[in-house]
């Protein structure tokens, strides 16, 4: 049997920290009694139950997608490896000479002690390919899973999460979306895309709640938070969200009030309460509510207590987000 192995989608990068999920409490346990303890924590039986889910569904995704890649193959009278190839690596554009030599420039001059260039033009090569042969991967193996139809009946844990804040859609939407975000994180900002398009999707059918979770190694994350919900004070909320995911490489103090005079906000007011600090037991209390579901890194999404992590793409949200309104 000819085994084809390629990068797990899930391992590619997606969040700033992969997030953890808890499963929610049930009638038969108790998803907060502890399973270990350690000095200064412990592991709860919902965290091992969704470590238990996600290793059952990643070990599912790849059973699924080689079936789906081998039986093209078989269909076509080829190999999986040559049908990869094909459709895979044969798509990647080459990148140029000029192309590698100005990396392999760039980083001698942080690295002088770098081997010639002839001597690492294959690595650089392959380096600058990764991403285009990543992208060219996750594009095959969703159009194998969307021409095969396939429906995964693995049952996913729930969490309870609290839907408080800033919102957008029908209080009373079949599906509510809970995210934590961060506003520093690069992961988060390019989820903002899918989170638009789903929203566009589904309309009225979908409410989305935001929640801060700045985390510790983004400086300007807490702050834009505060930033974030002084605008809310003036009713300009989504505003300066749209505006600090937009700019995330201008959310240092000043940056802030800058966004707020550009979004015709009362200066002096919004001022004293990002410099007061008022806002930040709001942040802390969403950074907490985070915490005690699992949330340990960002985006991290629940939709109906099913948790998705990091910047997955459409069809990741929208298997979840069907399911839960066909069940309605």
């Amino acid at each position: 049997m000819h085994r084809l192995y390629f990068v797990p989608l899930l391992a590619l990068a997606v969040a700033c920290q992969k997030p953890v999920t808890t499963a929610a409490k049930t009638p038969e346990a108790d998803s907060s009694a502890p399973v270990a303890r350690f000095t200064g924590g412990v592991v709860t039986a919902g965290e091992l139950d969704a470590a238990i889910y996600e290793t059952k569904k990643q070990a599912l995704d790849q059973l699924v997608l080689r079936k789906l890649v081998e039986a093209k193959a078989k269909a076509e009278g080829i190999t999986a490896e040559a049908l990869f190839k094909r459709e895979v690596a044969d798509k990647v554009k080459a990148p140029s000479d000029a192309e590698m030599k100005a990396f392999y420039d760039q980083q001698k001059a942080r690295q002088p002690n770098l081997p010639p260039f002839d001597q690492v033009k294959e690595q650089v090569a392959q380096y600058l390919s990764r991403g285009d042969q990543q992208k060219a991967q996750q594009a095959f193996l969703e159009k194998l899973r969307e021409d095969a139809k396939v429906e995964v009946l693995l049952t996913p844990p729930r969490v309870k999460v609290a839907a408080e804040g800033p919102s957008k859609g029908p209080e009373k939407a079949p599906v509510t979306i809970v995210e934590f975000s961060d506003y520093e994180c690069p992961y988060c900002g390019k989820a903002e895309e899918t989170v638009q398009e789903v929203l566009k999707t589904y309309g009225d059918k979908v409410r989305l709640v935001y929640r801060d979770f700045p985390l510790p190694f983004h400086p300007h994350a807490e702050k834009a938070a505060e930033a974030a919900h002084c605008a809310e004070d003036q009713g300009k909320y989504w505003d300066m969200h749209g505006l600090l995911f937009a700019n995330q490489q201008k959310l240092a103090e000043s940056d802030l009030k800058e966004h707020a005079k550009g979004l015709g906000l009362d200066a002096a007011k919004f001022e004293k309460c990002l410099s007061s600090g008022e806002k930040a037991a709001v942040v802390e209390a969403n950074k907490k509510a985070g915490a005690e579901v699992g949330v340990t890194g960002t985006p991290a999404f629940f939709i109906n207590g099913v948790m998705i992590s990091g910047a997955q793409p459409f069809s990741e949200f929208k298997q979840i987000i069907d399911r839960e309104l066909a069940q309605k």
